[in-house]
């Protein structure tokens, strides 16, 4: 803003905010010094901010409110004793080193600026009418809890700045206020290391892992006793339930694509459970020969949830003449960025938290150009080794993937196997890995 913005905004705030003033403030508009030793001061009333001259608006201002005094600071007396002869002032001495520090509240209006903006200014004219300024740098969703807050609960927010495209989305998702179950707006960023720690498996039995060992209810409590320990390293541990939803099958069924898509309405109360128990889901997919996205598809009424996230498993990706269990799948990068790019746009109308998208991988051939993999801020992208074996096995997979040239622009899972490893890492060995293992599920 221009220091003629600057006045022209003094008087209307003056003007929408007061009747009438037992105490008026004024100072140079550019003056920054001036204005933080009034701001310091704490006036009684506005801060009128003048541009060069005593103009006729900014004078008419002063007679409506009809001020007892009118303290000014960074004036010739001189200029003052001309200018406002009509009027009882005082002149304040300008402290060179004052500063005024806005304080963000519950207050009805917030206005965003970034750091070309003077600060001290517009928090002085906007406290009269209940108004915090919050400087915009960076992630408005990586923001501490207290000023999510105050921009969720303010009645009005206004940008002072051209801040681009990103802000309008992150805006409206910390507006909406719904947060990843344990708190935040950002998966693994939002200042305290996240962990999820999952059971996997399919909710009509046991045969594909221990999640259908029991019903939703009952796999709360046991996740209880899984995700012990797993918060040693000052991790925050989130309980989840990673579902598959579409299972790879030995027969092209009636649709000829080698995968059973389990029907909503099977899923579904596991959501529900998870969201009453602050808990997340993880939708696997196992498309067999069809691919990613039309299977996301069908399940986008669940992955419009804050609760919610997706999971890609490239090992049951077929080609067209390949069956399951003859050969290990694959997917390349581009059919995962067809996802991603869906995904991220469910997130920016949705207002929603990031959401987590996992890739399944246990060989390099597993994800063609991995490198490629796109991670836009809607989604925090991790690629779980989910191998299975000798555990000594398990960590070579485990330094090979994690070594390629990419692994810092990923997020990273490990998988835990009762039946297939031996041994099963214990929790100390998982919270040794490096890097940082954010994502960790039982099957």
């Amino acid at each position: 803003m221009s220091t003629t913005e600057f006045a022209s905004a003094s008087v209307e705030i003056s003007q929408a905010a007061y009747e009438c003033a037992h105490e008026v403030g004024i100072a140079l508009a550019r003056d920054h010094a001036a204005i933080s030793t009034l701001a310091a001061h704490g006036i009684q009333g506005p801060l009128l901010l003048v541009e060069s001259w005593f103009d006729p608006t900014l004078m008419d201002e002063l007679r409506r409110l009809a001020p007892q005094r009118i303290v000014a600071a960074g004036f010739e007396e001189q200029v003052l004793e001309t200018s406002l002869a009509e009027f009882n002032f005082i002149l304040v001495s300008v402290d060179e080193q004052a500063t005024y520090v806005p304080q963000v509240g519950t207050d009805s209006r917030v206005w965003l600026v970034d750091g070309r903006v003077p600060v001290a200014t517009l928090a002085a004219l906007g406290r009269p009418i209940g108004a915090s300024v919050i400087v915009v740098n960076g992630d408005l969703r990586a923001y501490p809890s207290e000023t999510r807050m105050t921009i969720h609960e303010a009645a009005q927010v206004e940008a002072f700045s051209d801040f681009g495209d990103d802000l309008a989305w992150q805006l409206a998702v910390v507006r909406r206020g719904d947060e990843i179950p344990g708190g935040g707006l950002l998966m693994f960023d939002a200042g305290f290391d996240r962990r999820l720690v999952a059971m996997y498996g399919h909710p009509t039995g046991s045969a594909l892992g221990v999640l259908g060992e029991q019903s939703a209810e009952e796999g709360v409590v046991r996740l209880q006793s899984i995700v012990e320990g797993y918060d040693a390293d000052g991790s925050v541990v989130l309980p989840t339930f990673e579902i598959i939803a579409t299972i790879a099958s030995a027969s092209a069924g009636s649709d000829g694509d080698y995968s059973a898509e389990t029907a909503r309405d099977v899923i579904r109360p596991w959501i529900e459970t998870a969201a009453d128990n602050d808990m997340y889901v993880v939708l696997d997919l196992q498309p067999g020969r069809t691919d990613f996205l039309t299977q996301a598809k069908y399940y986008e009424e669940f992955l419009r949830l804050p609760n919610v996230g997706l999971a890609l498993d490239p090992e049951w990706r077929l080609k067209p003449d390949q069956v399951h269990l003859r050969q290990i799948g694959s997917v390349d990068a581009s059919e995962v960025n067809r996802v991603v790019e869906w995904l991220a746009g469910i997130v920016r109308e949705e207002a929603l938290p990031q959401k987590l998208l996992i890739v399944h991988q246990f060989r390099l051939d597993m994800i063609s150009n991995r490198n490629q993999i796109e991670t836009p801020p809607e989604l925090a992208v991790l690629i779980q080794m989910d191998g299975q074996g000798p555990l000594t096995s398990k960590y070579n997979t485990w330094n090979v993937l994690t070594r390629e040239f990419d692994a810092d622009q990923l997020h990273w899972g490990w998988k835990n196997f009762y039946d297939e490893d031996s041994p099963m890492a214990t929790t100390e060995q998982v919270l040794d890995l490096t890097p940082y293992p954010a994502f960790v599920s039982f099957q």
